[in-house]
């Protein structure tokens, strides 16, 4: 039987507080490359599929994911085999530009589409403010949700006072540099410091859009139990969290990690709230 996932608004979209990430689907393990190539081979279309199927059956009704060539053919597939979660679409950071990669989200089913956060922190970093405000009116002509994503805190800042957007996605952690280089790099050293973390959760609490929490789990490195639980204390009642799940890892992931939630959110609704509950943050 499906589970009641609590539902949020992203502009006029409802969507679940728990949304399936597609970093590990296009092999961005944020780990190493061989766990990057682990992964692209784990995860065959058929495999995808399969996955988008479990989630839809747990009670999720969106997946965030790329959009590009691979993950839109495996979306044709999901969806001419009756699936029906809805596609929060992520811009290809290797877009010529921050339009065309949307006007592809869009050609391609998207449901509500934001910017690439190494494109934004970018951006933000060099003033290159005209790109932002030409993708926000694309995706905006098309009549979906519009949104941002961002690791660095200024993204936020400039985008409250300067954008009209419907959702931003705030990484918990600022893993790489990205202001001048915006594409992943998989030699990077990744460093997830928890004070980014607790910066980031501050700043969200000022935001005036809802949030997509991600990263969260610092690519696999944190104890779910501990960093879904600061997650879900951290998440304002209009707000949802994005994870992505290895089911070679482990085929129950995604049900787990609902389930961590699901609790966590249930003591919310009961009045415990954020200041009512305490968790170790090590």
């Amino acid at each position: 039987m499906t589970i009641q996932v609590p539902t949020i608004k992203l502009g006029g979209l409802d969507v679940s507080r728990l949304i399936i990430g597609g970093n590990p689907f296009s092999g961005f393990s944020h780990r190493s490359r061989a766990r990057n190539a682990e992964m692209l081979a784990w995860y065959t279309d058929e495999r995808i599929v399969e996955t988008l199927f479990q989630a839809e059956s747990l009670g999720l009704n969106a997946c965030l994911c790329r959009g590009d060539e691979h993950i839109t053919r495996v979306l044709r597939r999901y969806w001419a085999e009756g699936g029906t979660m809805r596609w929060i679409a992520q811009t290809d950071s290797k877009a010529e530009t921050a339009v065309s990669g949307a006007r592809y989200c869009l050609d391609h089913g998207a449901s509500a589409c934001y910017l690439h956060g190494g494109i934004v922190d970018h951006y933000i970093a060099h003033e290159r403010y005209d790109e932002l405000h030409a993708f926000a009116e694309v995706v905006k002509s098309a009549g979906i949700p519009v949104g941002i994503a961002g690791h660095m805190p200024a993204d936020f800042i400039w985008a409250e006072g300067n954008l009209e957007l419907d959702f931003y996605m705030v990484s918990y952690y600022n893993p790489s540099p990205r202001q001048d280089v915006p594409h992943h790099d998989p030699e990077a050293v990744e460093r997830y410091a928890e004070e980014d973390r607790a910066e980031r959760v501050a700043l969200i609490q000022r935001l005036s859009r809802p949030v997509i929490h991600y990263k969260v789990l610092a690519a696999g490195r944190h104890n779910p139990a501990e960093a879904l639980a600061y997650a879900a204390q951290h998440m304002r009642p209009f707000d949802a969290v994005c994870i992505g799940i290895y089911t070679r890892d482990n085929p129950n992931m995604l049900a787990e990690d609902l389930e961590i939630l699901l609790r966590w959110w249930s003591c919310d609704r009961e009045g415990a709230g954020v200041s009512g509950l305490t968790m170790s943050e090590g």
